[in-house]
């Protein structure tokens, strides 16, 4: 079983084995601000900080029958302490959760954490409701409101599904443009379904652009930078030449959203075709914007 798994079922554990789901979800979150490198991260989501990955894991638990999950809740069904198999400083930082927050309740805990970490109360529903005047000034200030037109590009090879969301949210981006040729991926939450999904949860539109991509069979034995740099000669020759219009169309999206990002999968954006793609982009004459690798 995966650690972090472990993680949750302890502190179902701690809390008599049964936890409301906004509520997991919080104590989750304040467990992992506790921690150096947390096994959880989470997004700005409807009901303030969210992790798609423990929704994930929580779902998979309970289909192997380690959980039973109602509509408002889980339950652990396991009858395995896990809260004996925690590394001794998880296990202090649990029990630190249970006494400082124990006894709040759903909507007590979306209020600490929406007072204390505001920037994950961006995209709330209920942060009107819950916070005063000067608590959601704070929470506007965490949103990127710059006024200017910027075309990203962002891999997602090494971080985590909510990382790489944090980091489209945190840089304002409205679209994200898939521009991989192939837009299936083992790791979670990056096949096209799955990621249109989880953009559009934050209010960033997703579309894919296959036709600038490059086919799976052309990225074999790529084992050196000259081996990436004779593959992207390729590219530039036999794709970008013949994709100026999708190029142009790009552009034509970058001006109705003003901040897009074109994605594929490598975090070296040197061993990545975005790079060139980009720079073609950028190379036509009426592009007049910022261009920017995040």
């Amino acid at each position: 079983m995966f650690y972090r798994r472990k993680i949750i079922l302890a502190l179902l554990e701690l809390f008599g084995g049964e936890l409301e789901k906004i509520r997991l979800q919080k104590l989750l979150f304040l467990f992992a601000q506790k921690q150096t490198k947390a096994d959880y991260e989470f997004i700005p989501y409807k009901y303030g900080c969210y992790s798609y990955s423990a929704n994930a894991d929580l779902t998979t638990m309970s289909t192997k029958s380690l959980l039973i999950e109602t509509e408002k809740s889980f339950i652990k069904a396991d009858k395995t302490s896990y809260l004996k198999l925690l590394k001794p400083d998880d296990k202090i930082k649990l029990h630190a959760v249970k006494a400082s927050y124990g006894n709040m309740g759903s909507e007590e805990l979306m209020k600490h954490t929406y007072r204390n970490f505001p920037y994950w109360a961006i995209n709330s529903v209920k942060a009107n409701s819950i916070l005063n005047k000067d608590e959601l000034l704070m929470v506007n200030k965490q949103r990127n409101n710059k006024d200017e037109v910027v075309l990203y590009t962002i891999g997602y090879e090494g971080i985590s599904l909510e990382a790489y969301l944090n980091r489209l949210v945190q840089n304002g981006v409205r679209l994200l443009v898939d521009v991989r040729n192939n837009p299936l991926s083992m790791k979670f939450g990056f096949s096209k379904s799955q990621l249109k999904r989880y953009c559009e949860s934050l209010n960033i539109a997703y579309i894919h652009i296959p036709e600038v991509g490059i086919v799976s069979d052309q990225r074999q034995e790529l084992n050196t930078q000259s081996d990436y740099d004779a593959l992207f000669k390729k590219y530039r020759k036999d794709t970008l030449a013949k994709t100026i219009s999708s190029q142009e169309y790009i552009i034509t999206l970058l001006e109705q959203h003003k901040k897009i990002a074109l994605t594929c999968f490598e975090a070296n954006i040197c061993q990545c075709h975005r790079k060139h793609l980009a720079e073609a982009v950028t190379d036509l004459p009426n592009f007049k914007y910022k261009l920017m690798h995040i």
